[in-house]
C-alpha cells in the first residue's frame, strides 16, 4: 500500500481532522484515510450506471425500425 505526505496543513485543519477523528472513534491517520476514500471513491459511478444513465438519456420515443421505414417511405415517395 502506498503512502501519502501531506504538508503546508493549516493547524485549524489540523484540530478540526482530529475533533473528527475523536467522534469516529479513530486516529487522526484512520480518519484521513476515510476523508480521502470517501471524497474520491464513494461517489464514483461504474461504468454499467453511466452507460445504463448514458442509454437512458438517449432513448428513441418511438422504435427505430418504424422511424427507419418512415424515412426509407419518405425519401422514395414519388
Amino acid at each position: 500500500m502506498a503512502q501519502l505526505t501531506v504538508r503546508n496543513v493549516t493547524d485549524q485543519v489540523v484540530k478540526a481532522l482530529k475533533r473528527r477523528a475523536a467522534e469516529h472513534g479513530r486516529s487522526a491517520e484512520a480518519e484521513h484515510r476515510e476523508i480521502l476514500r470517501s471524497a474520491l471513491l464513494e461517489n464514483e459511478v461504474s461504468f454499467a450506471e453511466r452507460a445504463a444513465a448514458l442509454r437512458e438519456r438517449l432513448r428513441s420515443p418511438g422504435d427505430s425500425a418504424d422511424l427507419i421505414r418512415g424515412d426509407r417511405d419518405r425519401d422514395h415517395a414519388p
